[in-house]
């Protein structure tokens, strides 16, 4: 999308630099691009090199874990995804993304899934990284796997763009994970009411950009108070957003969504938010 392709149809011309420039005005400090296969990993590594603020994560997507069984050998797919980590270790933050997704499995089923998931987990200690998660509809099979493997995460993680119950949340965090909030986060009520009351020492903010954006119809949108100009992809303008197309800068949009739920000044949740993410991705950077 940011360089102007929507389902295969080219509507305006490339400006993923743009949308830097815009994260890096909006006082974005890093950005993590977050890989979901092979080649998203190496074409992410590339994105990295535009500037010394960006990093990736390094792992196979729940709904791709066909990949693992595509290549030659599921060994030798977990191998190249092992050199590159090993070969770029200075962008390289986390695994993943990996984990389960139930709501797709018309894509990859629930057995190749978990076999791939507990595989990748394996890279978690190998390289001393934190784990990047996705979890959909699977908390059980999910958490369960994380509990079962716990001998090899010793770097924690991240369960991002959370949706799920409050006693999944629970869960998640006893083992010792942080969970990731974004616009999919904040889609309905019960969604407000379950982040409303997750302890802000293991929140993590996040976009999921170009997916995820706070869009109007959901409830979290009355608590938004930053605003930004934006065209329809069709009609595009430089120096504007594209409607229906998320980007790293409307992160604050989330904080201040969360500020207003948890009744907490918007500035110093940030910096604990902003904190917790430094203590899992960059501490020893």
């Amino acid at each position: 999308m940011y360089k102007g392709i929507y389902n295969g149809n080219k509507k305006h011309k490339e400006d993923l630099e743009n949308v830097l420039e815009r994260s890096w005005e909006n006082n974005l400090k890093k950005i993590i691009i977050t890989c979901g296969s092979l080649d998203d990993s190496i074409e992410g590594l590339k994105i990295t090199s535009l500037s010394d603020k960006l990093f990736c994560t390094v792992g196979c997507h729940p709904t791709r874990c066909d990949e693992f069984n595509k290549a030659k050998s599921p060994e030798a797919y977990l191998n190249s995804l092992t050199d590159v980590i090993k070969n770029n270790q200075s962008k390289v933050v986390a695994i993943g993304e990996c984990g389960l997704d139930n709501q797709r499995l018309h894509f990859c089923s629930k057995e190749v899934q978990e076999k791939y998931f507990e595989m990748q987990l394996k890279l978690s200690e190998h390289f001393n990284l934190p784990l990047f998660l996705h979890c959909r509809d699977a908390a059980p099979s999910f958490i369960g796997i994380l509990k079962k493997n716990a001998d090899f995460i010793k770097s924690g993680g991240v369960v991002h763009s959370f949706d799920g119950s409050l006693k999944e949340a629970e869960e998640i965090i006893k083992l010792g994970f942080y969970i990731g909030i974004n616009g999919c986060s904040l889609r309905t009520e019960d969604n407000l009411k379950t982040i409303s009351e997750l302890p802000i020492n293991r929140i993590m903010l996040e976009t999921d950009c170009p997916w995820c954006e706070i869009k109007q119809s959901h409830p979290s949108y009355s608590y938004v108070k930053t605003k930004f100009n934006f065209v329809k992809k069709e009609k595009f303008v430089d120096g504007f957003m594209v409607k229906g197309r998320n980007e790293p800068s409307t992160i604050i949009q989330v904080l201040e969504v969360l500020a207003s739920l948890k009744k907490e000044d918007p500035v110093s949740l940030g910096n604990q938010i902003y904190q917790n993410t430094i203590d899992l991705f960059f501490k020893e950077k």
